[in-house]
C-alpha cells in the first residue's frame, strides 16, 4: 500500500483526497494544510468549510499541517499549491522528501517571477536526476464535482511513460480515470493559458456580448495556446485533447470557473485588486498572463488576447477597448 502526500489543503488538494480515498487501489493518504483553520476544519470537522464547503473528507484521510510528518514514508508526493508558493514549497520539502519518491504536480499555473513550468521548478529544487520522477496532472476538472463523484476524465503526464503508468493505476477510480502521455510540455501550457483564455471568455460575459462573441474567443484561445506550446516544444496534438480544448472548454464556460468569474467581474466593471480581495480562492490566469506572455515575446509566438487580458490586468485598460481592438486587428486568414 503506497503512501501518498497531498500538499495543498485548497478545494482542489482536498478534492483529490476525496477521490483517492475511493480510488481503486487502497492508500495511506495524507493531506498536508498551510492554514491553521483549514487544518483545524479538517481535522474536527471532516469538511473544509472554507474552500470546499459540503462534501466530507474520507476517515481513512490524515490531515496534518506539518510538512515533515505529511511527508514521511510519502512514496507519491502530490503538489495541490498555487504557483506562485510552488518553489517555496518545494525547497521545504526537500529534508523530508524519500529518496525515489514520485513527484506529480496538480497546479495549472506558471511561476510569476521566472516564467518557469511546474516540473521546471521541481527539477529545478530536486535535482537533474528528478526529472524521471515527475508528472503532471491536467484536465477538465472543477474540484466540486470531482468531490462529488461526478464522472472526471484527466491527463497525466511524464517523460516516463511507465511512471506515467504507474500513477496512472494508483490514481484511476470508478468515476475519477486518468489517461496518459509523455507531453510534459504541451499539458502544462495548456493547463496554464487556458485560465487566461478563461479571463477573457468571463469579460466577453460581462459585456454581455453574447455566445457567438465567446464561442469565437474559445476558438481563437486555443489557437493561441497552441502555438505557444508547439514552439515550446510541446505537441499539437496535446492540445486537441483533454488538457487543451477539454480544459479550455470547461474553464471558459463553467459556471464555477474562478479564471471566468473573474473575467465576468472585469467586464462589469470592478476593479480587479477588489475581485482578488473578496475571496481566498486562487485565479492562476491572473498570474499567468504576464508568463504566458513572455514565454512567447521569446519565441516569436502572436497572442492577441493574451495581450489584451494583460493590459486589462495591469494597465486598467478598459474591456470594450479591448475587445474592439481584438475585432479591428488586421484582417487575414484562419
Amino acid at each position: 500500500m503506497k503512501k501518498i502526500a497531498i500538499i495543498g489543503g485548497g478545494s482542489w488538494g482536498t478534492a483529490l483526497a476525496i477521490a483517492l480515498a475511493q480510488s481503486s487501489r487502497p492508500h495511506r493518504l495524507t493531506l498536508w494544510a498551510h492554514s491553521a483553520d483549514v487544518v483545524e476544519a479538517l481535522s474536527t470537522r471532516r469538511v473544509n468549510e472554507i474552500y470546499l464547503s459540503g462534501f466530507a473528507l474520507p476517515a481513512g484521510v490524515e490531515v496534518t499541517g506539518n510538512l515533515g510528518e505529511a511527508l514521511a514514508g510519502a512514496d507519491i508526493v502530490l503538489g495541490v499549491m498555487p504557483s506562485a508558493h510552488a518553489r517555496g514549497m518545494y525547497h521545504a520539502m526537500r529534508p523530508f522528501t524519500e529518496p525515489g519518491a514520485i513527484f506529480v504536480s496538480a497546479t495549472k499555473g506558471l511561476e510569476p517571477e521566472t516564467h518557469a513550468r511546474m516540473s521546471q521548478v521541481i527539477a529545478e529544487e530536486f535535482g537533474p536526476h528528478s526529472d524521471s520522477r515527475i508528472a503532471v496532472l491536467s484536465g477538465p476538472s472543477f474540484a466540486r464535482e470531482v468531490a462529488a463523484g461526478d464522472p472526471t476524465v484527466v491527463v497525466l503526464a511524464s517523460a516516463d511513460p511507465n511512471l506515467a503508468s504507474e500513477v496512472q493505476a494508483e490514481f484511476s477510480g470508478p468515476r475519477f480515470r486518468l489517461y496518459t502521455n509523455d507531453d510534459v510540455i504541451g499539458t502544462e501550457i495548456a493547463g496554464a493559458v487556458k485560465n487566461v483564455i478563461a479571463i477573457a471568455a468571463g469579460i466577453c460575459t460581462g459585456l454581455e456580448l453574447g455566445t457567438n462573441a465567446v464561442a469565437a474567443l474559445v476558438t481563437r484561445g486555443l489557437a493561441e495556446m497552441t502555438r505557444l506550446a508547439v514552439a515550446l516544444g510541446g505537441r499539437r496534438e496535446t492540445l486537441s485533447g483533454l488538457a487543451g480544448v477539454g480544459d479550455l472548454i470547461l474553464t471558459a464556460t463553467g459556471e464555477l470557473s474562478r479564471n471566468r468569474s473573474v473575467g465576468i467581474e472585469l467586464g462589469k466593471g470592478r476593479d480587479l485588486g477588489h475581485i482578488l480581495g473578496s475571496t481566498r480562492r486562487v485565479a492562476e490566469g491572473v498570474g499567468s498572463t504576464a508568463a504566458a506572455l513572455d514565454l512567447a515575446g521569446r519565441t516569436g509566438v502572436e497572442m492577441p488576447i493574451t495581450e489584451q487580458v494583460y493590459a486589462v490586468l495591469t494597465a486598467g485598460h478598459v474591456t470594450r477597448d479591448a475587445i474592439r481592438e481584438l475585432m479591428e486587428r488586421r484582417l487575414k486568414q484562419e
